[in-house]
């Protein structure tokens, strides 16, 4: 099993239940062909660099997951084919990557706790 990070765009138009069901439904997806989702990040709504079909914001969400090469395919097709995602990147983390993802999570999970 392999290591991905997956950032992804959704439309600004959603509303909060919206966008709620759509992360569900690409964890779900992730889930059911057996990945194993390590981290969950919703970074909430921001300005694009440039205009994409004609927004000019959008909810960032990423999704940290160890999963088999062949999930990532099935969970990018998911993302083309529904039209509330405007973007995404999937990459594959390397050793040092992935090192750094736990000491980022394991920073975030100290500071909610703390609250």
């Amino acid at each position: 099993m392999n290591h991905y990070e997956t950032v992804f765009i959704l439309t600004p138009v959603l509303s909060d239940e919206q966008t709620k069901e759509t992360v569900a439904k690409f964890k779900g997806l992730l889930t059911e062909n057996g990945a194993e989702i390590l981290n969950e990040e919703a970074w909430g709504l921001k300005k694009l660099a440039y205009q994409i079909e004609k927004k000019s914001s959008g909810f960032y969400f990423l999704l940290e997951y160890k999963a088999e090469p062949t999930i990532v395919k099935t969970l990018e097709t998911g993302f083309r084919r529904d039209e509330k995602v405007i973007r995404f990147m999937t990459v594959k983390l390397e050793k040092y990557a992935a090192q750094y993802a736990e000491k980022r999570r394991n920073k975030l999970n100290a500071k909610q706790e703390e609250v």
